[in-house]
């Protein structure tokens, strides 16, 4: 086994546990420091139970639903990206401009997809 894999822990159980875990903990996290994650949970905290209401059957429900859920997705890992970036250092540099500013623009387009979405969705309903 390489030092990666030594690295990773347990298996099984034990490994699902962690797993667990460490997920829980990185919920917390996003919801202690990251404004932006909290807006859009309280979104699609909002938006799911809407998208089962307005959703004529389980599949429009779900596609409903699926930008919501990118939305979060995009954001922890735009998080991720930044706290990294920060991690190595403070100091201004094009990279790490560049790899915060993919991570915006990700979620950019996810917020852009969400609008489409339910724009067209509602609109279709009218």
């Amino acid at each position: 086994m390489d030092r990666r894999n030594d690295l990773k822990g347990r298996r099984g159980l034990t490994r699902l546990r962690n797993a667990v875990r460490y997920s829980l903990e990185g919920y917390a996290a996003a919801w202690r420091d990251e404004e932006a994650f909290r807006q859009i949970a309280l979104l699609a905290g909002a938006g799911l139970p809407l998208a089962c209401w307005l959703g004529r059957d389980w599949a429009e429900s779900v596609l409903l639903a699926v930008p919501l859920v990118l939305c979060l997705l995009v954001e922890l890992l735009n998080s991720a990206i930044e706290n990294t970036v920060d991690r190595i250092s403070l100091e201004r540099h094009p990279l790490a401009k560049k790899a915060k500013d993919m991570g915006s623009a990700a979620q950019f387009t996810a917020q852009i997809f969400l609008a489409l979405v339910w724009g067209s969705h509602l609109l279709g309903r009218l």
